[in-house]
């Protein structure tokens, strides 16, 4: 399904750029949604000027988030949390945890699906990125510690390696050494016959 864009959808494209989607995608997203309409020729001939108001509107809000994105990509953010002698959480720090957070500390209401990141599951430092618009995109940092110590713990610690992946069904691992004998089952009754 080919559709013209008429807002910004962010990792797809810009308002005004003609896209080949899913059909599902289109039928049940952007459509609804009213971030795009069907690319038939009356809405192509609508093209150009969808993409320059949409400059125009992207201008504008650029410059009125750009002291919020500067305020932002200074803010580092910490958790205290129960982990386990490993290093990982008892639960995990979402994204709904980290925009709670961040409207606390900067006092701007920013929602969970503008907070890009996967959900953290360990100690450490870590970086999630804010997706304010299209083009301001900051950068925060967040450390996970554990309850009772210090934020600057986490930088001492050493977390053990990550387990070796599960082999796939059906392939092996090769043996290492010998094979053992196969130990053949000693007759200790006889068989009873049946009379």
């Amino acid at each position: 399904m080919k559709v013209l864009l008429i807002k910004d959808v962010y990792k797809l494209g810009r308002a005004g750029d003609v896209k080949k989607v899913a059909n599902g995608f289109g039928r049940n997203f952007l459509l609804p949604q009213g971030m795009a309409v069907l690319a038939t020729a009356g809405a192509m001939t609508q093209a150009e000027r969808i993409r320059s108001q949409a400059e125009i509107r992207r201008s504008a809000q650029n410059n009125e988030l750009k002291g919020l994105a500067d305020q932002i990509k200074g803010v580092t953010l910490t958790f205290p949390v129960k982990a386990g002698e490993t290093g990982k959480l008892y639960g995990s720090i979402t994204t709904q945890d980290i925009a709670t957070a961040l409207e606390e500390q900067t006092r701007f209401e920013v929602k969970r699906h503008q907070v890009d990141m996967q959900p953290i599951r360990t100690l450490g430092e870590f970086t999630a990125h804010v997706r304010l618009t299209m083009d301001l995109v900051p950068d925060i940092k967040i450390i996970v510690h554990r309850e009772g110590e210090s934020a600057d713990s986490v930088k001492d610690l050493v977390l053990p390696a990550e387990p070796e992946a599960k082999p796939k069904k059906g392939s092996r691992k090769p043996r290492e050494g010998k094979a053992k004998p196969v130990e053949e089952k000693a007759e200790t009754e006889p068989e009873a016959s049946p009379e």
